[in-house]
């Protein structure tokens, strides 16, 4: 599948490709890029059944990988559900990647068949007459109403997001597929400090596919570190990445 991208520095000669979560739009991570691109080409694209990009009947992780291998070819960074994408990438198309950061997620499965934000968006009538107002009515904790209502089109009266294939795919997406490989390449695992995505308990199964893992943590940011730590995020990446 083409995804939609933007490129942020283009012709420098590194290479970096930013994968976003679940909800998201490659939009989340233009803040980042656009300062990465003083060293690095950056690509984001809007994963499959996301913001610009095409819509499909599935959301496997194996199918999300092949979908960023063509973007891929330098470091390669991936948030939450985008972290399993660059994951599964790095296990299966290795040569595409050189250098792994996961961010706050690990090779595990959550368990879940239903996502709260999900079902919310879902209650949502997206015949709104503004933001604010979808805002409003949006039903979930108040500091991811703005990030979700980015999704909504207001013109079209309309969700970006696929949330049928999403409902659908959603047990896939909590959890992650059985693999025999391992990526034998640099690979950090960064964590938010107050957030529990990863946990002690998954070290055994991260060092089993990245036996080259290092670990991370940013103290006061929780699972949207990027976001809620931007200059604590991007000084540790630019420190592995310059390793």
């Amino acid at each position: 599948m083409k995804l939609r991208t933007d490129v942020y520095g283009e012709g420098q000669p590194r290479k970096l490709l930013l994968a976003h979560g679940l909800f998201g739009q490659a939009r989340n991570f233009r803040t980042l890029a656009k300062s990465l691109s003083d060293t690095f080409e950056v690509t984001v694209p809007d994963m499959r059944n996301h913001g610009g990009s095409p819509w499909a009947e599935t959301h496997g992780y194996e199918e999300m990988a092949e979908d960023l291998a063509p973007l891929a070819g330098g470091a390669v960074l991936g948030h939450s559900m985008g972290g399993k994408a660059a994951m599964m990438l790095a296990l299966t198309r290795p040569e595409r990647v050189e250098q792994l950061i996961v961010a706050d997620i690990a090779p595990v499965d959550y368990g879940g068949e239903t996502h709260p934000q999900l079902e919310a968006m879902a209650r949502l009538d997206p015949d709104q007459p503004s933001r604010t107002a979808a805002r409003d009515a949006l039903e979930v904790e108040e500091h991811l109403k703005d990030f979700l209502v980015q999704s909504l089109d207001l013109k079209e009266k309309r969700w970006t997001i696929n949330l049928d294939t999403l409902r659908a795919e959603m047990t896939g997406i909590f959890g992650w597929p059985e693999i025999e490989a391992t990526y034998e390449g640099p690979t950090l695992f960064l964590t938010g400090g107050e957030s529990d995505y990863v946990r002690p308990e998954h070290r055994e199964a991260i060092k089993a596919l990245f036996p080259h893992a290092r670990f991370a943590k940013i103290p006061g940011a929780g699972h949207f570190l990027h976001a809620e730590k931007p200059e604590a995020f991007e000084g540790t990446v630019r420190a592995f990445l310059g390793a």
